[in-house]
């Protein structure tokens, strides 16, 4: 006598709306469709809800949970069950709706390199009241605008040449162009790049070359 099995393969079984539940949710929910008493209907998918909610308990104190367990039961019934809902039922239309275009910010500054970051910090120094608060946040403005220059040129670039640009980005309401204090240089830029643990062995490289020159000038003069 010859027994024949019949294999069932996923590839030969219907797409799974919502591959996360299981193929089982996705049966249950197909046999609710096919019950003609509306009672027996709304208990069946009570239960179906319940159980979907088991898979998920981490999800149980997240807002909106239960409203999204019955979407998602409407959707994989490709919104074919018909039964009373806590929630307001969803429409293939509103499923499918397209989300409102985004304007995208078109801002083509004239000095690039800087970047949009630099022009908004420009724009919140001017609205501040002169003092030391504001001054300071204006030489930090400068230096990170040097910082970006430094960063895309390995030149070396003046202050004036930052303090006029930044005279000119913020309409002349920022004026640095006479000012004496420095600001970073290349080399101050590099280190910033570098490994904090690079940068302390750097340090303590140097510190050693110090103490032995240190060490040589006292044994020479003792000579």
């Amino acid at each position: 006598m010859s027994i024949n099995y019949s294999l069932e393969y996923n590839t030969e079984r219907p797409r799974l709306i919502i591959p996360e539940y299981g193929r089982h949710i996705q049966k249950m929910i197909e046999k609710a469709v096919l019950l003609k008493d509306r009672d027996e209907r709304n208990r069946t998918a009570h239960s179906i809800v319940a159980v979907m909610g088991n898979l998920f308990p981490h999800l149980r104190d997240v807002p909106d949970f239960q409203h999204k367990l019955w979407d998602q039961l409407f959707i994989m019934s490709d919104f074919k069950l018909d039964v009373d809902s806590p929630f307001e039922k969803p429409t293939p239309m509103t499923l499918r709706k397209q989300p409102e275009r985004l304007p995208y910010p078109q801002a083509h500054p004239k000095y690039r390199f800087y970047g949009n970051v630099i022009l908004q910090m420009i724009k919140t120094c001017v609205t501040w009241e002169k003092g030391e608060l504001r001054e300071a946040l204006e030489y930090a403005i400068a230096n990170h605008m040097k910082k970006n220059i430094l960063t895309w040129n390995k030149d070396t670039v003046d202050d004036e040449v930052v303090f006029e640009h930044l005279y000119e980005l913020s309409d002349g309401q920022i004026d640095l162009r006479k000012s004496k204090d420095n600001l970073i240089t290349h080399k101050d830029v590099l280190r910033m790049k570098m490994p904090p643990a690079k940068r302390t062995a750097k340090t303590q490289t140097q510190q050693k070359k110090v103490y032995s020159t240190n060490n040589k000038k006292k044994n020479n003069g003792r000579i």
